[in-house]
């Protein structure tokens, strides 16, 4: 039975948002001359602050990017949700199926984790175990956002369990002495990198309930 704290993080692990994500980030820095496959967007923000990536795109372009453009990359992201945004495959049974205590806990502003998961369905499961790094001001590999929804759910880092897709989010939660399950499905190429930072890999979110469901080995 399922009776440690399962912390989800959202984009990538509840809902199927990074692509669209990086597509209209792909998109936007086409327009200032710089080419990325879907691949390597991907990879530049998977589980990433936005002011980071976007800091390394000016680093790249070798100059300031218009002070609108995180706002405007917002809005895209925003506008695309509405038309194709998915939950990730059978969270939502995963999600019903547990027996134990659960909240998310994302590098996302709060009003966008809201967006994404009120789009999904999946709001109602999660409504007020929401927890944002720009409400704590700790962004991942920090452990501080972690720790924080350990605290406020009243439970110690060893009884937390939590779900990731990248390596920072891995990083995290191994540096906030919690044990960590990635979620690597077969088309991400993620495993290795997961299992590397410190993570128990699966490739389909049917496999979390059994998985939860056995001792979960501490962080490396």
């Amino acid at each position: 039975m399922q009776e440690s704290l399962v912390i989800f993080d959202c984009d990538g692990v509840l809902v199927d948002s990074e692509r669209i994500s990086a597509d209209v980030m792909r998109i936007m820095s086409a327009d200032i001359g710089l080419t990325f496959s879907t691949d390597e967007s991907l990879a530049l923000i998977r589980g990433r602050k936005v002011a980071e990536w976007v800091s390394e795109i000016e680093t790249m372009a070798g100059r300031s990017l218009a002070e609108d453009f995180i706002q405007e990359f917002r809005r895209r992201t925003a506008d695309s949700f509405t038309v194709g945004l998915r939950p990730i495959p059978y969270v939502a049974d995963v999600v019903e199926e547990l027996t134990g205590p659960f909240c998310t806990a994302s590098s996302a502003p709060l009003e966008k984790i809201r967006l994404t998961l009120g789009l999904t369905g999946l709001l109602p499961y999660f409504e007020g175990r929401i927890f944002s790094a720009y409400e704590v001001g700790s962004w991942k590999p920090d452990p501080g956002l972690f720790l924080h929804a350990a605290g406020e759910m009243g439970r110690s880092p060893a009884s937390c369990v939590v779900v990731e897709d990248s390596v920072v989010g891995v990083r995290a939660a191994v540096a906030a002495g919690m044990p960590v399950m990635g979620y690597a499905p077969e088309h991400s190429g993620m495993a290795a990198a997961l299992a590397s930072a410190g993570a128990v890999t699966f490739s389909s979110m049917r496999e979390l309930p059994r998985l939860l469901a056995q001792p979960v080995p501490a962080p490396r």
